[in-house]
């Protein structure tokens, strides 16, 4: 016999989870952010089924496209207990662009997916707007992206983000470590801080320590921990670009999880083998800090963070002046922490004591 009940009730959408009106109208918040993110090729537009691109109107005449996409892993978390969503979106688009600049692409455009239980406070437009502003750093066109609210699926207040970007290189101009030989030196282009890696054991190490995070940071009374912990990725993609036009590197490397140990030999033909000295720049402080609070190893730091190099750029000895000088007019801070040598293929991390805070002279390596 039916239930007179279940026959009375009347299902929807919005009574599952779902809001179909808060979705529409993030959509219609989010799309100014994207049309600021317009550039030669793209209008940016957002609406409809997909977005367009014309590589010809963005001046290539015979490109390859190169494909990358990422996430920000664990720093999302933070972000999200913290209440620090307008600057994730940075993240999300610098982990994506400077995996293309290090291939010779110069990054298109973006598209974005933000994966949350439900859509709330504004939180979704505050990371979309993070992401704009990446988008401009980077000089790629937001052109859309896919917003999932999914009930059950996360629990409250929790979201994920992924990224995903295109970028262009004229055929034969594409940055494949060819041309990097035994003889070249190594150029680090200081980070922002953590970046985007390492975060579950940074905030193992706050539960554990009970790290205070609106305090000032014990390395630097001028910002609170949290700030030096969430700084954004830095985007690199404006000041390699024009150095990469004009054939002035052989290589580079984003220096992401796995630290410089495993991202280096990455990027190196067989027999070149890459020697870092890890005396060549100062530990920043943020770095020591979290190596003191876990008591962590400096191979294991070397395989961990990206210990104050965000990125590494390979290039002739006679290149590396003129280099480090439009690297260091374009805002970046610049280190000359190693070289390449005939060898087996990979890195090695060579300090004295006192380097990284070693009471003895160490060494790590890795063989690709």
């Amino acid at each position: 016999m039916e239930n007179s009940s279940d026959k009375d009730t009347a299902y929807s959408y919005a009574k599952s989870g779902v809001s179909i009106a808060a979705g529409n109208a993030l959509v219609k918040a989010i799309a100014p952010l994207a049309r600021a993110t317009a550039r030669a090729g793209a209008d940016a537009d957002l609406g409809g089924f997909g977005g367009f691109f014309d590589p010809k109107a963005a001046g290539f005449k015979d490109p390859l496209l190169v494909a990358a996409n990422d996430g920000v892993g664990t720093k999302v978390k933070l972000a999200i207990d913290h209440d620090r969503h307008d600057e994730i979106g940075i993240d999300l688009v610098a982990m994506c662009v400077n995996d293309l600049i290090v291939q010779g692409a110069e990054p298109l455009f973006f598209l974005d997916y933000f994966a949350t239980g439900k859509l709330e406070n504004g939180i979704a437009e505050r990371v979309v707007a993070g992401i704009a502003d990446g988008c401009k750093l980077a000089g790629c066109a937001l052109i859309g992206g896919e917003t999932a609210e999914m009930p059950g699926m996360y629990a409250a207040g929790d979201y994920d983000l992924a990224g995903f970007s295109v970028g262009a290189v004229e055929r034969g101009d594409q940055l494949t470590g060819d041309a990097i030989s035994p003889g070249d030196l190594i150029l680090g282009l200081a980070s922002s801080g953590v970046h985007s890696n390492g975060f579950s054991l940074v905030r193992r190490l706050a539960a554990d320590k009970g790290w205070q995070m609106d305090a000032p940071a014990p390395f630097d009374e001028s910002r609170s921990l949290l700030d030096a912990l969430i700084a954004p990725t830095k985007i690199y993609v404006r000041a390699l670009l024009p150095l990469l036009r004009e054939e002035r590197i052989n290589g580079l490397a984003h220096i992401t999880g796995g630290g410089l140990l495993e991202n280096i030999p990455r990027v190196l033909p067989e027999g070149c083998r890459a020697l870092i000295d890890a005396g060549a720049w100062d530990q920043p402080g943020l770095m020591a800090f979290l190596q003191e609070q876990g008591s962590i190893a400096p191979d294991e730091m070397a395989r961990t963070f990206n210990c104050g190099i965000g990125m590494a750029v390979i290039v002739r000895e006679d290149q590396a002046r003129r280099v480090t000088q439009a690297l260091e007019a374009a805002g970046e801070t610049v280190h000359a922490i190693g070289r390449i040598a005939a060898g087996q293929r990979g890195c090695r991390i060579g300090a004295a004591r006192g380097d990284w805070g070693a009471a003895a002279d160490w060494e790590a390596r890795h063989d690709a």
